[in-house]
């Protein structure tokens, strides 16, 4: 599939993100005939096929950043290797005139003992002598520099067998990767495919209302604290994300056309100088984690105990993200989905003294998310 889901995908996907909220708030959309799953079975299903899909890309992810770091360490071998093969074809060359010279002048040249005690000239002889020395130590010199070049050229090559090796061995591991996402976007396209129009219908509802009561209860926790103003960079890396709203997610993807939600998050903050992690693991692993209540615009929020998720903070309680298969990048209640934390790109950034927030397309928050988002914005504004 090279990334993309089939159109089915695309119209039904409508259901799966109900799978990130409380089963309990969907109703079966009327009796269930013999042996028929319930619409909590099937919601239950959806959430497992989605979160293994989103595991395998996460892990398809970080095999290419391997891969990518080792093609980058093969090309820089192959260019050492090289040099270093041309100086052992000129130190042979070298030790190649060197033995010549010896043979031609083995039968004829006197040592240069005899020839001081022969000589006219004593101070001569002893010029000469010094100079056969000085020819001495230049003919060691080229055979030492032969013996090193040798082995430098021989390990050079190992390093590099090494090296094939070990990218044969990621190439495999990719195309296993690629292989287990679309083997799960495949089930996650047939589960879809035995919906009912009522399913789906109940489906979406559930989506924006359980998300909306999600997001409520996750505020009134009281886990989110005032309105705090991002650092430049972080300005910078919300800016962009919100320039890719409605853009496909595509696993695998780092923009510009497509992105997965990784894709996404690395690729704002590379676009703000600040270059982080490919992966939601690996962002999650290497970056400074903060609490929750000091969650500034641009702060990564990682989902799911997995880190298989992620997005970026846009403020006031809301998140950008690249959902899953099916769906475009959208402004999401942060609460959309189980949160794992939050980490900071970067945690030495100052505040921006003033900061007004990107303007948002029309039509990128749904009814219930705008009145939250404007409830959250007065509120915190107040504060």
């Amino acid at each position: 599939m090279s990334g993309r889901v089939p159109r089915l995908v695309c119209t039904a996907a409508v259901a799966a993100q109900a799978a990130l909220v409380p089963v309990a708030a969907v109703a079966a959309p009327g009796p269930q005939e013999p042996g028929q799953r319930s619409v909590s079975e099937l919601l239950t299903d959806l959430q497992k096929l989605y979160r293994q899909a989103e595991q395998a890309t996460e892990t398809y992810n970080a095999t290419a950043e391997r891969l990518k770091r080792q093609r980058v360490e093969a090309d820089r071998l192959d260019a050492d290797l090289g040099a270093a093969r041309r100086a052992l074809r000129d130190s042979r060359a070298q030790a190649a005139r060197l033995a010549l010279q010896q043979y031609q002048g083995s039968s004829t040249e006197l040592s240069p003992y005899l020839r001081l005690l022969l000589a006219p000239d004593p101070q001569q002889a002893l010029a000469e002598g010094q100079l056969l020395g000085q020819l001495a130590r230049e003919r060691a010199e080229t055979v030492r520099r032969l013996t090193t070049n040798e082995k430098k050229a021989a390990d050079l090559a190992g390093k590099a067998r090494r090296t094939l090796d070990t990218r044969v061995a990621l190439a495999q591991r990719q195309q296993q990767a690629r292989d287990d996402v679309q083997a799960r976007l495949h089930d996650v396209e047939k589960l879809l495919a035995s919906l009912s129009t009522e399913q789906v219908t109940a489906l979406a509802r559930t989506e924006t209302n359980g998300a909306a009561a999600a997001q409520r209860s996750f505020l009134a926790s009281g886990v989110l604290r005032g309105l705090r103003r991002p650092s430049r960079e972080g300005d910078e890396a919300v800016r962009y994300a919100v320039r890719q709203l409605g853009k496909p997610y595509q696993w695998g993807a780092t923009g510009p056309r497509a992105y997965d939600c990784s894709g996404l998050t690395s690729q704002a903050w590379e676009h703000a100088g600040t270059p982080i992690p490919r992966t939601s693991q690996e962002q999650w692993a290497r970056l400074k984690h903060i609490p929750l209540h000091e969650l500034r615009p641009g702060d990564l929020v990682v989902y799911f105990p997995e880190a298989t998720h992620v997005a970026l903070y846009l403020g006031d309680g809301m998140v950008v993200q690249a959902p899953r298969p099916g769906k475009k990048v959208k402004v999401s209640p942060v609460a959309a989905n189980p949160v794992l934390g939050a980490v900071r790109p970067d945690p030495g950034g100052e505040p921006m003294r003033r900061y007004t927030p990107p303007e948002l397309p029309r039509g990128a928050l749904t009814k219930p998310h705008a009145r939250l988002w404007a409830t959250d914005a007065s509120e915190t504004s107040a504060r």
